[in-house]
């Protein structure tokens, strides 16, 4: 049985229409969501391939690195605005071809950028893959909400997060430590990963839209098919949820300083030039001291599980826990970047002896020691806010509206993480005048992190317009459900 009245973005699916695909078991569906998850991280491991290899590739290109840099904050843009485009379509047809061929795009794309002769051709393929990128997240996410029971959304999106956290990671190692004699090895190694995660998606669980409501479970276990889809009336709605409005506009300050930690393995990189390294073996260093100071973001899990439990005691929960996580972690990333590092590795080593020398240094240097602790503090602190971010959008809305509203959230990430990015170079150029290399990095990491300030407050106000908009979601899905 199918819905039988019409209302607000229906249409897009025959009255009916079951669900096609093999299998539908719990392990096909457990497959289904490690592999959305998983490849979720890709678009971040290409976003920080690029970083810590400006200097190698602005070289090979005969170009400043605040080229490169441009590169990187358009991406991130051109992502974003694609991401809106995908969602929107994704929520009203058959989500599993979209991520196929946005996933193909982007291998495509970063497959010309490793072949790239010249700067503009190398724009060129990173811009194409951004393009692929857009449709990763936005309509991947869609899909991974409806296979999560309220109750254990900030869980299972703290997973979503933190693998696109281990993307950024993966890719910053994988840069430094491949690209280090040739920055085109990392591009091409990224471009085969790409062409095994279209191969993987052809095998995941056509998954329902709406399976995991409460309200609609009893109905779609029955046979019905929830087949509300979105349509352009419905972008006024999604505007006028006051919660919608806090959560996406939150993210241009929040990723205003995030988007300019990408510049974090530089500052490590210039600390080891100042100490007499060569370029190659810093590029290294950069790279190594920025995955492992980044490794505070695992513990995004604690900040889901803590805004699961919250939220089961009071609506505000999910926001709350954000809002604090992101406050108390400013005066930790000020820290961060002036406490003195000292670097003690083997000049012109591979690869594997610095970073088996950067490890050790974690116990035999006091200050490499307290920086890491202060790092996963200030990660940890911060990653609150990834989980009940994405927890809350689907909390707030109804499912045809979840992946639309995450790629307009996503956009104004984009803008935000495109100026920090983009914006913290030129801070860093100016600042040189008066803070010699490396200082003028901390001094403009530094000031670009108080940008968590309104992000705070404004997760505080999302706190108190969130219960009356997660009781309407609830009051709708009810509604329709007594028409399947």
């Amino acid at each position: 049985m199918t819905v039988t009245s019409g209302g607000p973005g229906r249409g897009g699916q025959q009255p009916g229409r079951r669900p096609h695909g093999w299998g539908g078991g719990p392990a096909h569906r457990l497959y289904s969501v490690v592999v959305f998850v998983l490849l979720a991280s890709l678009d971040n491991v290409a976003i920080g391939l690029v970083p810590p290899l400006y200097g190698p590739i602005s070289d090979a290109f005969g170009v400043s690195g605040r080229l490169l840099g441009l590169v990187t904050a358009v991406s991130f843009l051109v992502s974003a605005v694609a991401a809106v485009g995908w969602a929107y379509v994704g929520d009203r047809t058959d989500r599993k071809p979209l991520l196929m061929v946005g996933t193909l795009l982007w291998a495509a794309g970063t497959g010309g950028s490793a072949l790239a002769g010249g700067y503009l051709t190398f724009f060129t393929g990173q811009l194409v893959a951004a393009v692929g990128l857009g449709a990763v997240g936005s309509v991947g996410f869609s899909v991974v909400t409806d296979l999560i029971s309220p109750t254990r959304r900030g869980l299972v999106m703290s997973f979503w997060g933190l693998s696109q956290g281990i993307g950024t990671l993966a890719g910053t190692l994988l840069g430094g430590l491949l690209g280090a004699t040739d920055w085109r090895r990392p591009f091409l190694i990224l471009t085969g990963v790409g062409l095994v995660a279209t191969v993987a998606y052809l095998f995941t669980y056509d998954i329902r839209r709406g399976q995991s409501e409460p309200e609609l479970a009893d109905r779609l276990d029955a046979g019905a098919e929830y087949d509300y889809r979105i349509s352009r009336a419905d972008l006024p709605r999604i505007l006028a949820r006051r919660t919608n409005r806090w959560l996406i506009l939150q993210g241009l300050t929040a990723q205003a300083a995030f988007g300019s930690l990408v510049w974090l393995p530089v500052l490590f990189a210039e600390r080891a030039e100042a100490q007499g390294y060569s370029s190659s073996t810093a590029v290294v260093v950069g790279s190594v001291f920025a995955t492992l100071f980044q490794l505070g973001g695992v513990l995004s899990i604690v900040g889901g599980l803590v805004g699961d439990a919250l939220q089961r005691r009071t609506p505000r929960g999910r926001a709350l826990v954000a809002a604090v996580g992101i406050l108390a972690a400013l005066p930790f990333y000020l820290v961060l970047f002036f406490v003195p590092v000292t670097i003690d590795v083997p000049d012109g080593a591979s690869g594997g002896a610095v970073v088996g020398a950067v490890l050790s240094s974690v116990f035999t240097e006091p200050s490499v020691g307290l920086s890491l602790l202060t790092a996963i503090v200030a990660l940890a602190l911060t990653s609150a806010n990834s989980p009940n971010w994405f927890a809350l959008i689907a909390d707030v809305n109804p499912p045809e509206h979840r992946g639309t509203v995450y790629s307009l959230g996503n956009l104004v990430n984009g803008v935000g993480r495109a100026a920090g990015n983009g914006l913290v170079g030129v801070a860093f150029q100016g600042l040189r005048a008066a803070f010699p290399p490396p200082l003028n990095f901390a001094v403009g990491l530094a000031a670009f992190q108080l940008f968590f300030i309104p992000t705070g407050v404004m997760y505080w106000l999302a706190s108190r317009t969130s219960p009356a908009d997660i009781e309407n979601v609830h009051d709708l899905l009810h509604t329709r459900a007594d028409r399947l």
